[in-house]
């Protein structure tokens, strides 16, 4: 065993009996009032130990192989450290005798003993102590100030009689406690007469748990983690709850762990006034952003009788998300799901948006990707439901499929040794329809390919980018042209759809202009730059003259017949702090916004960035690196028609999407031919990081309306936070006008949440939200959550109201109580906290 003594008070003559030959260079020993550093003497041992590291303030003496020390005596060996006013320890043996303060500290799980004495062997680190205070896992505050407050994985605490190291990481503790809180006066503890600690867990019979000190339960075997990475399976904390809907609810949950990197929970409640509900949820972690998560949720409803009709509301709905990678250029990704009933969702989702919520997509795709070309291999199901006008009447759905579709993509290359860029995409599809009143029969096979050429190049500071394409689409049925019916008809007569396009885009310099002066700097606290970035563009597209016998089923099937310009504006505000010491003078940096805007609208205009995103994310960059800082943008886009009936595919008084009117917007406006489309706005206003406003609106110049507006504001300054939103839709609905309810998507709604505290906080929190439809002067849904922390535990309580119509009307009381490294009893679950 190596061993390094160190004794800064030992006499000349101790000294002198362990190397006479150094006697005459030592100094003098120094008086006690003198700052002393002590020095140290490397004893020789076998390679194979750890080193022993002895100090002490006090007196020291050595016998043989046994050392007898005193005062402040602290000896390290390896990753422990023993702290005690007295220690005899024998280095051949490694025993150790210690009295007085005692504290054995380190190993792998930061464990720690405070005791009043006690004996151990440091070669077989095992031990015995008495009056013990100990901890594994713990992280000591970093001020005394600092507040520990209770969070999952907090660590292990213990108090005993008598503690029994049996190894490095076992231990028995007799007639103590445990807890996860901090000492000494826990929230939380499990009494026994002796707990076995060992490979990771801490195990009991016939324990005593306590809540601030009044026994609650008896428990004849209980574990309990030591290890807070370390997971086990056993029973979750019942869920134990109350709703106006389900009634009493009742429910318990079993938790597996089958390694490291893969564990599932299954679980059932029970609703006095509708049935049972299973449920069960797998996870997978795996290397690098490897993972799989999988979650079923199902309901056996009694279903209800109202207005003497039986009315059932069961299902199921199953979910399913994964990824796994072959090296840096392969992968297989999923996203699945499965909803058997829409009613199911909206009256049994633990959320309103979840509960809204009625598109569906599940996609699965094979990708492989490799120096600018992409092959994929996809399958994917569109499931869009309707709600139904009652309780008693099923939901209209409409369901897509590509079963499978192989895709070919490919970015932009140089062609040959010109100037000259080429790119393209190609797919080959296999596609089904079902919708009310229609489905296509069997399978429709779909063949598109996509070429294009582009030019780009700079004149002066102008960006320009000509380009031109061809699109050849060929499907093996078709729709029958039909102008007295608004309902699809399929043809079994094959179509060709080919066209040709042409496009133009251009992008003036930046204009810029840095207003420095006092009034500035009072509003502001610094300069301010505003700059303009203008564009323009001209699309023409010709040949797509058979656009309404088209069967529909994704965006390649919508592309027109077009000749429009589009034209816009970007407008920006930064602020510039200006520190004493500037790293990055005037000249400079307006050299530095110039080159990246050149480089930035080059990669823009070249890269085909729509709306100039890569130029406007090239110049951002470019003044953040000068210390600017966004405060405002603004964004105006709108279209001119020079074709406004889209070469006859314009269908009077009905809902009309294409490709260009997609990609100027998400919200549809065509419903006759025009030339002028909305002006669409995008404005974004942060102050701070506390601190932000954007409104987006798409404003219908000819209609005069707002066919969108949406304003969110979110503020949070310390332990507040707030957020408002207000959502209005005015716009063709998703449906025909001529005969159908849903001739117009017109909702207003207003939503916002205002709290105070945190999931974490200690002490008092308190949180509201709340959803108003100001169509029909209605709460869609209200909830208020309250919520106290002590030092490891926490209670909250919340109310929460659902009004969706005849489907949905429902009062709920959830609450929970939590323990720091035991779990949570209650049915208010992480995903509903308003914290």
């Amino acid at each position: 065993m190596a061993m390094t003594f160190r004794h800064p008070q030992l006499s000349a003559q101790q000294v002198a009996n362990q190397e006479p030959s150094r006697t005459a260079s030592l100094p003098d020993p120094p008086v006690p009032s003198e700052q002393h550093y002590p020095d140290a003497i490397v004893l020789p041992a076998p390679d194979d130990t750890s080193a022993v590291v002895i100090e002490s303030s006090g007196p020291q003496t050595k016998t043989g192989s046994r050392y007898t020390l005193d005062r402040d005596v602290v000896i390290t060996y390896g990753e422990r450290r023993v702290e005690a006013d007295h220690i005899d320890y024998d280095s051949d043996t490694g025993d150790m005798n210690a009295s007085g303060h005692l504290k054995v500290t380190g190993g792998r799980n930061n464990e720690s003993i405070s005791a009043s004495h006690g004996t151990m062997n440091l070669k077989t680190q095992t031990g015995r102590f008495y009056d013990v205070k100990g901890s594994v896992g713990f992280q000591p505050r970093q001020h005394a100030n600092q507040k520990m407050v209770y969070q999952n994985g907090s660590p292990f605490l213990f108090e005993g009689r008598m503690v029994v190291k049996t190894g490095p990481e076992s231990y028995d503790v007799y007639d103590g406690s445990v807890t996860s809180c901090e000492l000494p006066h826990p929230d939380w503890q499990l009494f026994a007469g002796r707990f076995s600690v060992a490979n990771g867990k801490a195990t009991a019979r016939n324990s005593i748990f306590r809540v601030i000190n009044v026994p609650l339960v008896y428990l004849p075997y209980v574990t309990h983690p030591v290890d807070s990475e370390q997971r086990q399976s056993g029973f979750l904390i019942p869920v134990i709850g109350e709703s106006s809907t389900r009634g009493l609810v009742l429910g318990e949950q079993i938790y597996v762990v089958f390694n490291r990197s893969a564990d599932m929970t299954v679980g059932a409640e029970y609703f006095s006034k509708r049935g049972w509900e299973q449920s069960a949820t797998f996870r997978y972690r795996g290397l690098g952003d490897n993972f799989a998560l999988a979650h079923y949720s199902g309901l056996l409803d009694r279903g209800y009788v109202t207005g003497g009709q039986y009315v059932n509301q069961g299902g199921q709905d199953v979910v399913f998300s994964g990824r796994y990678g072959l090296g840096d250029k392969t992968r297989f990704v999923g996203d699945a799901e499965y909803l058997s009933s829409y009613p199911y969702r909206e009256a049994f989702a633990e959320n309103f948006n979840q509960a809204v919520s009625s598109d569906i997509l599940s996609i699965g795709y094979a990708l492989h990707e490799d120096n600018g070309y992409a092959w994929a291999l996809r399958a994917d199901r569109y499931q869009g439901l309707k709600q139904a006008a009652t309780a008693t009447t099923p939901e209209e759905q409409v369901r897509i499929f590509h079963s499978p579709s192989a895709d070919l993509y490919a970015a932009e290359h140089r062609l040959g040794e010109t100037h000259l860029l080429w790119s393209g995409e190609s797919t080959i599809s296999a596609l089904k329809r079902v919708q009310p009143n229609f489905a296509t029969t069997g399978i429709t096979e779909r063949f598109d390919i996509h070429p294009e050429i582009s030019l780009p190049f700079g004149v002066n500071g102008w960006r320009v980018r000509p380009s031109i394409g061809v699109r050849d689409t060929i499907y093996t049925r078709s729709r029958e042209l039909s102008f007295s019916s608004l309902v699809p008809v399929e043809s079994g007569e094959g179509i060709n759809r080919a066209d040709v396009e042409v496009g133009v885009e251009a992008r003036a310099p930046v204009l810029e202009r840095t207003f420095s002066s006092p009034l500035t700097n009072r509003l502001f606290g610094s300069d301010v730059k505003h700059t303009i970035e203008p564009m323009a563009a001209y699309h023409f597209v010709r040949g797509v003259d058979n656009f309404r016998r088209l069967l529909r089923f994704d965006e390649i099937d919508v592309v027109s017949n077009t000749n429009e310009v589009e034209y816009g504006v970007t407008q920006r505000l930064f602020v510039r702090p200006r520190p004493s010491k500037d790293p990055c003078p005037q000249a400079q940096d307006d050299a530095a916004g110039s080159a990246a805007w050149t480089g930035a609208a080059a990669a823009g205009v070249m890269g085909g960035a729509p709306n100039g995103v890569a130029a406007d994310a090239g110049y951002i960059g470019a003044s953040s690196g000068c210390g600017s800082r966004e405060l405002l943008s603004w964004r105006l886009t709108q279209k001119y028609f020079l074709n406004p009936n889209f070469g006859g595919a314009i269908v009077t008084r009905q809902r009309n999407i294409f490709t260009t009117t997609l990609d100027l917007s998400g919200v549809a406006f065509l419903t006759e031919p025009r030339e002028i489309s909305p002006l669409v706005s995008r404005l974004r206003w942060r102050t701070s990081d506390h601190f932000d406003v954007e409104w987006d609106f798409d404003l219908d110049t000819g209609a005069k309306k707002f066919t969108s507006n949406n304003v969110l504001i979110n503020f949070h300054e310390g332990e507040i936070f707030s957020g408002l939103s207000y959502a209005r839709l005015n716009a063709p609905g998703r449906f025909n006008i001529a005969g159908f309810s849903s001739a117009v998507s017109d909702f207003s709604q207003l939503r916002f949440l205002l709290g105070y505290g945190g999931p974490t906080k200690r002490g008092f929190g308190v949180a509201a939200n709340a959803g108003l439809d100001l169509n029909r002067d209605e709460v869609q849904y209200a909830a208020l959550q309250t919520q106290y922390n002590w030092n490891c535990c926490g209670v909250s309580i919340e109310y929460r109201k659902y009004e969706l119509g005849q489907v949905r009307n429902e009062n709920a009381y959830r609450f929970n109580f939590t323990l720091a490294n035991i779990g949570t009893a209650g049915n208010l679950r992480r995903a509903e906290r308003l914290f």
